[in-house]
């Protein structure tokens, strides 16, 4: 565990996503499907909701790095992380505006125990996309494992804004603050 980790930029971008635009290049679908989101109340399921977010942040207009994005999943989801390492180096390289790609980079950093270059790849993600509550999460993560548990429960408090409906981040959550009590 490395007591010493970059967290505060990650954290001021997390704590300042209200006031930030997400990039020009994103869907324009995406701010109508945040909206539904944090609906108490939505017209349609916040799972399908939450979905239909991930797919639009998945896909790009470019078939070739649709693609990739998708082989790099792929290699990912079956453990092979020797084989994603490379198509999500390229993807960041080719389309330095897609926040997924970024994203998913952060992942496989985050898998590999790299929290330090998982938390540069997750800064960008989020300077593209403020409202990637998926990011978020992973920064919550990188900082428990960590030990950084003030900044886990803020940035898993502001995903919780952003996507209210992510139970697994408030449970983390409501488990963090007996821990937080027997700090002070």
């Amino acid at each position: 565990m490395s007591s010493f980790l970059p967290v505060d930029p990650v954290l001021r971008l997390i704590l300042d996503t209200a006031s930030r635009k997400p990039a020009p290049g994103l869907p324009r679908r995406l701010t109508g499907l945040f909206r539904e989101l944090s609906e108490t109340e939505p017209k349609r399921d916040p799972e399908e909701t939450e979905d239909l977010i991930w797919a639009l942040w998945i896909s790009h207009e470019s078939q070739v790095g649709e693609e990739t994005m998708g082989a790099a999943i792929e290699a990912m989801a079956s453990g092979a992380l020797k084989e994603a390492r490379p198509l999500l180096d390229h993807l960041v390289e080719t389309y330095p505006n897609w926040a997924e790609a970024w994203n998913k980079r952060a992942t496989l950093a985050y898998i590999e125990t790299r929290d330090g270059d998982s938390l540069e790849d997750i800064r960008r993600t989020l300077e593209l996309e403020p409202r990637h509550f998926g990011a978020m999460s992973g920064f919550g993560q990188i900082c428990l494992r960590n030990g950084h548990l003030n900044e886990a429960r803020a940035a898993f408090q502001v995903a919780l804004k952003v996507n209210p409906h992510l139970e697994g981040i408030r449970e983390l959550l409501d488990d963090l603050d007996p821990q937080l009590l027997m700090l002070h």
